[in-house]
């Protein structure tokens, strides 16, 4: 396998579709997604990882029962195994998710946003 860089935008544009993480590379046992948000998604865990949420443009919130977190372009944030959450974003949000390669995006609680946790672009 050639081992060359990764231009970020050229990915981000080869797909329009919205909560569906695609992997851009592998590091170890961990995924680096790119994902497209807009709207509200479910109230999930992932039981067997931290999520990694890096924002390259827009905004996006992270909600929790008893608190959101506002993520802003260029600001990450981590999200501890375990704990319930849900992500929304009012306009179009682009980041990068890292995550235990094969993580499910819906976690534990399935359904019809669940998309496939092995889909490289």
């Amino acid at each position: 396998m050639e081992n060359l860089p990764i231009n970020i935008p050229d990915k981000l544009g080869k797909f329009s579709e919205r909560w569906t993480p695609k992997i851009i590379a592998r590091m170890n046992d961990y995924h680096f997604k790119l994902v497209k948000i807009r709207g509200e998604f479910v109230w999930h865990d992932h039981p067997d990882t931290d999520e990694v949420f890096l924002v390259l443009g827009g905004q996006m919130v992270v909600h929790f029962r008893d608190r959101d977190v506002t993520i802003r372009e260029n600001e990450m944030f981590v999200v501890p195994r375990g704990v319930e959450h849900k992500t929304s974003a009012r306009e179009e949000c682009r980041a990068m998710i890292v995550e235990l390669a094969g993580t499910v995006n819906t976690g534990t609680a399935g359904g019809d946003m669940t998309a496939p946790a092995d889909e490289w672009i």
